[in-house]
């Protein structure tokens, strides 16, 4: 462990308890003790103020001389908004939790004059909007892609997937294995045991669900990521673009911010066997990450005859975004592997 550096459980228990602190002075400040303390307290909301004249990565998907298509497909209950460009092997992106398609814009901008590129909005994020079950499940978003491809006509494609996004493309190809040419996942993680740190990320992420009704997501995103920067610098990679996504994406309802989190609670604790996929297979992570992550990695690259693993320099958790060229090289390597160039 590099000198100065918190380990795993210091860096997650050290974030949990301060963003539990600052949200509960916010709450129960009298009005003599806030302005003593304001700047202390919202010294991170104000965040994004300081941070959006910053230059950021380009965020809109803007290739020129490319056939694209956007739409939206019926898969199962709902109607799942997607956009496709370009011709040849198809390479579908499955982006992460509280995010939608446009986290994708450098790979498709940079990928769709080679091959047939496609995101889309998983159930419950952003122009696909949520439904009226009860629950959902990384089983369940697996069927909505699945239809979606079907609707699409897309056999066999490179997945994509980013945090929840590598949890429904591992889900997948392990339940449609003939279906999948190849699986790039990032920056996510799989069943198995997660230890203390991995206990200790779950339960964050449900108290995370519970405090929403109070500070909703966007700016508790916000919050955690001015924290995580000061515990770990460089943890948070390129926070302004992925605020700005965040920000300007559609606001999931507490509701479906609930069920999606609790989807993803549930994951690790499913029964998912990875080893016998067996496409050409890229596992990314980013290397400024907690090594609780680049474990994970390694995990699956070693549970997946077929994979290699692979650190994104100067990334934190959205690699894609982080270091968009180097991703994007990872993921065109990969597609050669799969045409029989590579």
């Amino acid at each position: 462990m590099t000198t100065g550096q918190p380990s795993d459980f210091s860096f997650y228990h050290s974030l949990s308890r301060s963003i539990y602190l600052l949200i509960s002075r916010s709450m129960v400040m009298d009005e003599s003790t806030r302005t003593a303390d304001k700047n202390d307290v919202q010294a991170w909301s104000n965040q994004e103020d300081s941070t959006t004249s910053e230059r950021t990565n380009d965020v809109a998907i803007t290739r020129d001389g490319v056939e694209k298509t956007e739409g939206t497909a019926q898969t199962n209950d709902i109607e799942t908004y997607y956009v496709q460009w370009g011709d040849g092997t198809p390479v579908v992106f499955i982006h992460g939790a509280i995010m939608d398609h446009r986290m994708w814009a450098p790979q498709l901008n940079e990928l769709s004059e080679e091959y047939s590129t496609v995101a889309y909005d998983v159930r419950g994020h952003g122009q696909t909007g949520g439904s009226d079950r009860d629950s959902y499940s990384v089983d369940l978003y697996v069927e909505d892609l699945d239809v979606l491809l079907d609707v699409l006509n897309i056999e066999t494609p490179i997945l994509c997937g980013l945090s929840m996004g590598g949890c429904i493309a591992q889900a997948y190809a392990v339940k449609y294995p003939n279906k999948v040419s190849g699986l790039a996942l990032a920056d996510t993680f799989t069943p198995g045991s997660m230890g203390m740190t991995g206990r200790l990320i779950f339960a964050n992420l449900r108290v995370f669900a519970v405090l929403d009704r109070v500070i909703r997501y966007k700016k508790l995103n916000r919050l955690q990521t001015w924290i995580g920067q000061r515990l770990k610098p460089g943890v948070a990679g390129d926070s302004v673009t992925i605020q700005q996504l965040i920000d300007n994406g559609p606001t999931i309802p507490h509701n479906e911010f609930v069920k999606v989190v609790r989807s993803l609670v549930a994951f690790p604790m499913s029964d998912l066997d990875l080893s016998n996929i067996d496409c050409p297979t890229v596992v990314l992570y980013g290397e400024n990450e907690p090594s609780f992550v680049h474990r994970q990695a390694q995990m699956i690259a070693d549970t997946i005859p077929t994979a290699s693993v692979r650190g994104i320099r100067g990334a934190g958790h959205a690699s894609n975004l982080d270091n968009p060229e180097e991703f994007t090289a990872a993921v065109r390597k990969l597609a050669q592997i799969v045409d029989g160039d590579g």
